[in-house]
């Protein structure tokens, strides 16, 4: 497994990037997770529905390949893109969501946040409101996209959306659940991240 820290990146370039990475590994490339942030966007999933979309505020919406309806991705918010061959591992679709849910519930109880998923909204949550998203698309038995981590940003945007298509669902962050003297630092939450992400991803069936 690699693990590549991007930084603040573009989505759209990325998304390309994902795409040509997806398309040109063979079964011996090396499993890949990189770890980013985006400046403002809202992505819409294959699924997603214009209504869901409220007002984007001059934020651009994105139509994109991944399961799932609309989110927002902004500073602050960990995402976490997982470049991982699913047959090689021995692991479906619904193992490896559950896994990326079960890596961030893990992360958030070091942190004493009790946090759990919801097989019929899929996601983190905290108290009944999304902490994480999660959206995958897997072509050739290998996936791109990954989840994303509210960690310390700014979530007034997600109210120009119904988020992941669910009206008035609240969220949340990491900074907000901890309040701010024993928030650990962005940079500490990401690299905690990819640890319990690599602890949990099978590498070979």
């Amino acid at each position: 497994m690699q693990y590549r820290r991007l930084g603040q990146v573009d989505f759209q370039s990325t998304f390309e990037s994902m795409k040509a990475f997806t398309a040109s590994r063979t079964s011996d490339t090396e499993d890949e997770i990189w770890l980013l942030q985006h400046p403002p966007v809202y992505t819409q999933g294959l699924s997603g529905k214009a209504e869901h979309v409220l007002d984007p505020r001059g934020i651009p919406v994105i139509q994109i390949d991944r399961g799932g309806q609309v989110t927002y991705h902004g500073p602050g918010q960990w995402v976490a893109y997982v470049l991982y061959d699913l047959r090689r591992a021995g692991v479906n679709i619904r193992e490896l969501v559950s896994l990326l849910e079960c890596a961030v519930i893990n992360l958030l109880a070091e942190f004493n946040v009790t946090a759990y998923g919801d097989p019929a909204a899929r996601g983190v949550y905290v108290d009944g409101r999304k902490i994480a998203a999660l959206g995958l698309k897997v072509s050739r038995g290998r996936s791109y996209h990954g989840l994303s981590l509210n960690a310390d940003m700014d979530l007034i945007p997600f109210s120009g959306i119904n988020p992941c298509g669910h009206a008035g669902l609240d969220v949340t962050s990491v900074a907000r659940e901890l309040g701010e003297a024993c928030y650990p630092s962005t940079p500490v939450l990401g690299e905690a991240l990819l640890q319990h992400l690599g602890r949990l991803l099978p590498q070979d069936a």
